[in-house]
This record gives C-alpha cells, sequence and structure tokens, in this order.
C-alpha cells in the first residue's frame, strides 16, 4: 500500500460552484517534494490539513475532522471504464490518491501511518456537492457518486509530519467494530435506517454523524 500523490489546490473563479464568492479550490494537482500534514482547527474556522491546499467554502468542508480526503486510485481507474476518459490522480479534489488501499471499506477510527511519522484517522465518507459535480462535467454526477457508494474517506490528523508521493502507508489500528466508510456512507444518504448500526463506532464517527445517528435512535427506538 502506497501513496501515489499528494494534491493540492488553489483557489479557482469557476461558474458552477455554490460558494457565494465563487471559487473553489477542488482542482487539485499532484505535487512534487514533501508536504507538512497538521490538525487545521475546528470546522468552519480550519481549512485543510495540507499545507498550502485551499478550503474555500469552510462551513461545510475542512476542519479536524475533514482535514485530508483519500482516494483510491482503483476507485478512478474503475470510474474512467464507466466514464469513457482518463482521470489523473487528484480528478476528485482527493489530497491523497492511493494504491493498494481500499478506502471506502476501511473502517471509521481506523489509522493510517503514511511515511515515517504522519498518522491519519478515518472520520467519515465523501458527501457530493454541486461544486463536485461541476468540476466533474457529468450529468446526474450527485446521483451516479452517490449510487456507486465508493464515497472516498476524511481523515483526521493524529500525528502531524510530512508526506509525499511514494510514501508507504500502514494501518496501524484497526477498531474493533464493523462500521466501514461505505455503510457510513449509506446510512447518511440513501439507507438512514442504517444509522443506529454506525453507533458502535461511537466517538470515531464524525461529530455530524454521530449526532444524527443517535437522533435517529432516539425517534425510532421502540
Amino acid at each position: 500500500m502506497k501513496l501515489l500523490s499528494v494534491n493540492l489546490g488553489r483557489p479557482k473563479a469557476v461558474p458552477y460552484t455554490d460558494n457565494p464568492e465563487g471559487v473553489t479550490g477542488i482542482d487539485k494537482q499532484p505535487v512534487e517534494g514533501p508536504v507538512r500534514v497538521a490538525a487545521p482547527g475546528p470546522k468552519g474556522i480550519g481549512g485543510s490539513g495540507l499545507a498550502g491546499d485551499a478550503v474555500c467554502k469552510r462551513e461545510h468542508h475542512g476542519g479536524d475532522d475533514q482535514a485530508v480526503y483519500a482516494v483510491a486510485r482503483e476507485d478512478l481507474d474503475d470510474w474512467e471504464r464507466e466514464l469513457g476518459r482518463p482521470l489523473a490522480n487528484g480528478s476528485f479534489g482527493e489530497n491523497l490518491t492511493t494504491e493498494g488501499l481500499d478506502v471506502s471499506g476501511a473502517l471509521i477510527g481506523e489509522r493510517w501511518r503514511i511515511g515515517a511519522g504522519v498518522v491519519l484517522e478515518v472520520s467519515s465518507g465523501r458527501i457530493p456537492c454541486l461544486t463536485f459535480q461541476g468540476h466533474m462535467g457529468e450529468k446526474r454526477w450527485v446521483k451516479r457518486f452517490t449510487e456507486k457508494g465508493a464515497s472516498g474517506a476524511y481523515l483526521r490528523v493524529i500525528e502531524p509530519g510530512e508526506i509525499r508521493a511514494g510514501d508507504r502507508v500502514e494501518i496501524v489500528h484497526r477498531p474493533d467494530h464493523d462500521v466501514t466508510v461505505a455503510l457510513q456512507f449509506r446510512a447518511v444518504t440513501t439507507e438512514r435506517e442504517l444509522l443506529p448500526r454506525l453507533l458502535t463506532a461511537g466517538a470515531a464517527l464524525h461529530p455530524e454523524t454521530l449526532a444524527a445517528a443517535r437522533k435517529y435512535a432516539e425517534q425510532h427506538a421502540s
């Protein structure tokens, strides 16, 4: 398992973003050399966990629980076949493009060591938005992405440091539950009856997901 690329985005004015300021950092490109990774701060204030990476709509993106976004190269390859066009690393606005790692099958709370010292923790799947759809230029993209369910994973920064393309990725902790990113994604999008199942992941869940799961469980308690 390894890191194929580290991808950063700069603010870019586009016609398709729902950001009132009209700019987005979703167009991420692979970079050479080491990139500093650290917890960025609370959602709404903190942006990306990667130095030099832009997060332009912080009420919905960035912050400690969504500091880093990872996508498996294998999922990009699958979409290439379906869409009939090439998808470069970073095409989904991901910070990390991985190889040999089942990103959407990772457990909530699972921890990865990248390179010598950086440790990241899986927190949730990525919910597609209209900016993502505009960036991809594909009709019904939000629906298609949601239906496939391979969302990629947001991660927290547990131990900061530097990473670069080619770094080894090692799973250093797998929690004792069965809540995967894919299950969490389905529960918050198309199958909300699954929300109570997420509670076994506890505090490792994204706080918004944890609150939604608790509320649903309380409302549907028999």
